[in-house]
């Protein structure tokens, strides 16, 4: 705020940036990102990324949320973004988090009201896969999603 060079201090039990003139301490706060899982005839929507991290890769689609955005308008915007789809939320997967990773990923279930299935300027290309039989993942959690997605439709059904 006073425009001094910051130090790392231990603040409440961690290192964190810290004014050395006016004692002001920068808390960095996550960032939120939402994905969704979208299912037709026993498979599930994927997505090529076209961009790092996990260029080449296939991932469920999401992205971040904006500030101030609803975080389930955020899914279903970044599914029409990616892949030209529309979807409405049906309900909620779960939310993951990983140590030392600073994104919160909300997690979704979601139903095609329509639209065309079409790539996006960040995907390579997009299919439905079995949740058994999947591509290579560009991130780990995707599997774990997954198997949540399924324990809870079985659940259901």
């Amino acid at each position: 705020l006073c425009a001094t060079p910051l130090e790392m201090r231990a603040v409440e039990g961690k290192d964190r940036p810290v004014c050395p003139q006016c004692g002001e301490t920068v808390y960095h706060d996550p960032k939120v990102a939402a994905a969704v899982v979208v299912e037709r005839d026993d498979k599930v929507l994927m997505v090529r990324r076209g961009v790092e991290p996990g260029l080449g890769m296939w991932s469920l689609p999401g992205g971040y949320v904006d500030q101030g955005e609803v975080v389930e308008r955020a899914a279903e915007r970044e599914v029409v973004e990616e892949t030209g789809l529309e979807v409405k939320v049906t309900g909620l997967v779960g939310v993951f988090s990983e140590s030392g990773h600073p994104v919160i990923l909300i997690t979704y279930d979601c139903h095609i009201l329509g639209g065309n299935p079409e790539p996006g300027p960040e995907v390579m290309e997009l299919d439905f896969f079995s949740p058994d039989h999947l591509p290579p993942l560009a991130f780990p959690r995707d599997r774990q999603i997954l198997d949540a997605w399924k324990s809870l439709r079985d659940g259901h059904r």
